[in-house]
């Protein structure tokens, strides 16, 4: 199992940009109401903030650190040694993590993350619980379960999901992922854009020699669907430690592909959205670009993560962590845990410095960190 150093101020900032101005107009299928709460308060509890001024309002929160995919720029076809039952939070250890973070230290979107988070048992009364709490939620999924799941989670509360699709071709699929799948990761966009859960946001990971030959046929998938496309970075994290920058295909390279094929219009981007974005002219389509390596964007990062045993990383590259899940089976009260969050978070560094000589590779891989 990968863990990482304990520590209350990891080193390193998480890349981060900014939030596109506009949003596709959808229709929100109907769905039980779930009150959101604010906090109990009288006035808004102090930002959470590090000493460069960033204030964090984002929290990622990994629900699992399994996955039933084996994609070949994240772990080995063997899988990695999962984290004991024991050792996740349980939904109450969750819950109360969020309605600190939410009511005490001012985060106003939570996203759910894994592994796969849609493999987490009872997660749409999970789901429920958080929403009631009051931020912005959002899940990161592979989509294998969304199909059978959507419904149920729009209603529970979920406000929308973002869907990794690396390939459209299913033998290429059941190469990178090691699993013939791809129906099901379709069929599951398709009932997330039923649900509502919109704007329904693609994933795609392009590798050099592997699938950037698909940059522009995923994008005219997405458009034709009302999809949200978005092209990532490839980032050294992977467990098998074997990134190669020479093949990552830059957010340069993707947009020059882009404009082969569409006029591109740049997307004002208020807020701190990881993704930079695009409208394609005569349309409502918005392509994005989440530039990690090449254009870092750690100056604006509002995000913290917390893994799914509990450890709080102040950023995606952070080599320590500090450990919540201890303060809170050791009888630790709310007041805390809130000021080992706000520690951690003050000890956070300038960048990630991907491409340095002093970057350092966090020891856990993506699917630990949660995505």
């Amino acid at each position: 199992m990968h863990t990482a150093p304990r520590t209350g101020a990891p080193s390193g900032a998480e890349p981060r940009t900014t939030a596109p101005a506009t949003t596709a107009p959808r229709t929100p299928a109907p769905r039980t109401p779930v009150p959101r709460t604010t906090s109990p308060r009288t006035a808004a509890p102090p930002p959470l903030v590090d000493r460069f001024g960033r204030v964090h309002t984002d929290l990622r929160l990994s629900l699992t650190d399994r996955c039933n995919l084996r994609c070949a720029y994240c772990m080995p076809a063997e899988g990695l040694e999962w984290l004991g039952r024991a050792e996740v939070l349980d939904d109450d250890e969750v819950l109360r993590l969020v309605r600190i973070a939410v009511h005490r230290l001012g985060v106003r979107s939570v996203r759910l993350t894994g592994g796969e988070p849609l493999l987490r048992r009872g997660l749409a009364a999970l789901v429920g619980r958080i929403a009631a709490l009051g931020p912005e939620l959002s899940l990161t999924t592979n989509g294998i379960g969304l199909a059978r799941t959507a419904a149920g989670l729009r209603a529970a509360g979920l406000d929308r999901v973002n869907v990794s699709l690396d390939t459209l071709r299913p033998e290429r699929f059941a190469a990178l992922t090691r699993r013939d799948r791809i129906g099901d990761v379709l069929a599951g966009l398709a009932a997330a854009k039923a649900a509502g859960l919109g704007p329904v946001k693609v994933n795609a990971v392009p590798v050099r020699g592997v699938n950037d030959d698909e940059i522009v046929e995923l994008t005219e998938f997405a458009v034709a669907h009302g999809y949200r496309m978005r092209f990532i970075e490839s980032m050294p994290l992977d467990a098998q430690g074997a990134w190669d920058r020479a093949a990552m295909v830059t957010a340069r390279e993707v947009l020059a592909r882009l404009a082969r094929r569409y006029e591109l219009v740049p997307v004002g981007r208020p807020g701190s959205a990881p993704a930079e974005e695009w409208r394609i002219a005569g349309t409502d389509a918005v392509v994005g670009v989440i530039a990690s390596v090449t254009r870092p964007f750690c100056g604006g990062c509002d995000r913290v993560r917390l893994t799914a045993d509990g450890q709080l990383r102040n950023c995606l590259f952070a080599t320590g962590e500090s450990d919540l899940r201890a303060l809170l089976r050791g009888g630790a009260d709310d007041a805390a845990v809130e000021a080992a969050w706000r520690a951690s978070v003050a000890g956070k560094g300038p960048g990630h410095a991907i491409g340095s000589e002093g970057f350092v590779r966090p020891d856990r891989p993506m699917s630990a960190i949660g995505g």
